[in-house]
C-alpha cells in the first residue's frame, strides 16, 4: 500500500474514533489485549525471524533484548493494554468555562490529536503500546519500525487490524512495511495527513527526524542519564541504585550512562562500586584521577561524557563539588533523567532546582522514568523538549485542546 493510501485512510478514519465512547475504546483494547494471548505461538514464530536475522547480523546482546518477545513479554504487552483501558478517558474533558461580560460561556475541551506518526526502531513491544494508547486517547496511529524488527511489527499489527475489522475501525492502525529511509523521509513530509510525528529511537534516528521532517514532531527518549553520589550519601543505597539504573535493563532511555562522585569519598568508594559494576560485566570508562584509584578501567574520552551507550558501559568522573557536578551534567545532560544521591537536604534542593531534565530524582534509579511507574499506563515515549508534553506521555499528552462557546446570540461590535 502506498504512503499516500495510508494517509487517506488514516484521514478517513480520524471522524470514526473521534465518535466512539470510552466504553467502546475500552472494550476493543480489551479484546486487542486478548487477542495477542490467543495468537502468542504466531509471534514468537514471527519474532524468531527477526532474531535470527538479528544473530546472522550480529546484533548486540543489548539490543536483542529489546527485539526479543517470549510469552511473558507477550503477556505483558496485553497486560499494558488492560491497563491503558481502565485509565481515565482525557478525551472530552472540559478544562475551564468562564462567562464573558457579553453573555458568551467559554472554555476549553481536551479533543485528540488526530493522525499520529511514530518512527522507532528494533522494540515490537512499542507497537503494541503505541497502538494501544493511541486509539484510547481517540487518535489514528501509522507506525513505521526498524527492519530488525518488521515480522513481528508486521504479526502484531495484523492482529490488532483483524480484531478492529468487524467495526470498521481497521485503519485506525496502519504499519509502513517498507522500511527504506526513502519512505521513512517521505513519511517526515506528510503533512497533509500526520499532525505530530513522534520519533522512538537512538540518537542518530531523532536527529534524522528533527532535521528532515516538516510534520510537527514531539522529541523524544535520548537519555544521557547521570548520577551524582555526594559525599553525604548512603553509600550502600548509592551502590544499588547505581547497579540498578545500568544493568537492569542497559538498552533503554532511563539507564545511566555516567556516575559522579564527590573527590571526599571516591577512595573509599570506588574500590567497591566498579567491583560490583565489573562482576555484572559492565565497562567502565573513568576519568584520570579515577584510574588512579582504580587500575584495571579504561580511560575516559571526551566523547564518552556525551555517549548514551545503551550497553554494558558506564563513564566515571570525580568531581570536586556539587557545583562541578551541576556544571558536569549541565553541559552533556540531554535533559532525561538525573540523579542525586545524598543526604544532604540543602544539596538536594539545589541538585532539584538547578538540574534542567524532564525528571530530577533524589535518591532512586534513574530507571523509574516510566509511564507505567508513573501511573500513567503504556506510554508512548520520554518527552525530552519543553513544549506540549515533557516526560512520560502518556494519554493526556496524545490530546490537544479545542475552544468550545456558548452564546444567546451574542455579536461582535
Amino acid at each position: 500500500m502506498s504512503l499516500t493510501q495510508i494517509g487517506e485512510n488514516a484521514k478517513q478514519a480520524c471522524h470514526k474514533t473521534r465518535k466512539l465512547t470510552m466504553t467502546e475504546k475500552n472494550d476493543l483494547l480489551k479484546k486487542m489485549a486478548y487477542a495477542l494471548v490467543e495468537n502468542k505461538e504466531n509471534l514468537i514464530t514471527e519474532n524468531k525471524k527477526d532474531l535470527d536475522a538479528a544473530e546472522k547480523n550480529g546484533m548486540s546482546k543489548s539490543l536483542v533484548d529489546r527485539l526479543m518477545l517470549n510469552e511473558k513479554r507477550i503477556l505483558d504487552m496485553a497486560d499494558g493494554l488492560l491497563k491503558v483501558a481502565k485509565l481515565d478517558d482525557p478525551v472530552g474533558q472540559v478544562l475551564s468555562m468562564k462567562k464573558m461580560e457579553n453573555g458568551l460561556t467559554i472554555g476549553q475541551k481536551r479533543v485528540p490529536l488526530g493522525v499520529i506518526g511514530i518512527i522507532y526502531e528494533a522494540r515490537p513491544n512499542v507497537t503494541s503500546d503505541a497502538a494501544g494508547l493511541c486509539f484510547k486517547a481517540g487518535n489514528v496511529v501509522i507506525l513505521r519500525g526498524g527492519k530488525e524488527a518488521i515480522h513481528s511489527n508486521t504479526c502484531i499489527v495484523t492482529i490488532f487490524k483483524e480484531t478492529l475489522a468487524p467495526y470498521g475501525l481497521e485503519h485506525t492502525i496502519q504499519l509502513i512495511e517498507d522500511t527504506s529511509r526513502e519512505t521513512a523521509r517521505e513519511m517526515m513530509r506528510m503533512n497533509q495527513y500526520i499532525d505530530v510525528l513522534i520519533p522512538r529511537g537512538g540518537a542518530g534516528l531523532i536527529q534524522s527526524v528533527i532535521e528532515n521532517s516538516t510534520v510537527p514532531v514531539i522529541e523524544t527518549g535520548v537519555g544521557n542519564c547521570h548520577i551524582f553520589v555526594d559525599e553525604s550519601a548512603n553509600l550502600e543505597n548509592a551502590t544499588e541504585i547505581i547497579i540498578n539504573a545500568k544493568t537492569q535493563r542497559p538498552s533503554v532511555c532511563n539507564a545511566c550512562e555516567t556516575f559522579l562522585v564527590h573527590e571526599a569519598i571516591a577512595a573509599k568508594y570506588l574500590p567497591s562500586i566498579c567491583r560490583r559494576l565489573q562482576e555484572k560485566e559492565v565497562e567502565i570508562r573513568g576519568d584520570e584521577k579515577s584510574n588512579q584509584i582504580i587500575k584495571n578501567i579504561k580511560l575516559a574520552t571526551e566523547e564518552d561524557w556525551a555517549t548514551e551507550f545503551g550497553d554494558y558501559i558506564i563513564a566515571l568522573k570525580i568531581v570536586k563539588d556539587i557545583d562541578e557536578a551541576i556544571a558536569h551534567i549541565t553541559k552533556y545532560s540531554t535533559q532525561h533523567s538525573e540523579a542525586i544521591i545524598t543526604e544532604n537536604y540543602t544539596n538536594s534542593q539545589r541538585f532539584l532546582d538547578e538540574i534542567d531534565a524532564a525528571a530530577v530524582y533524589v535518591n532512586a534509579s534513574t530507571r523509574f522514568t516510566d509511564g507505567m511507574e508513573f501511573g500513567l499506563g503504556a506510554e508512548i515515549g520520554i518527552s525530552t523538549q519543553k513544549l506540549h508534553a515533557r516526560g512520560p506521555m502518556g494519554l493526556k499528552e496524545l490530546t490537544t485542546t479545542k475552544y468550545i462557546i456558548y452564546g444567546t446570540g451574542q455579536i461582535r461590535n
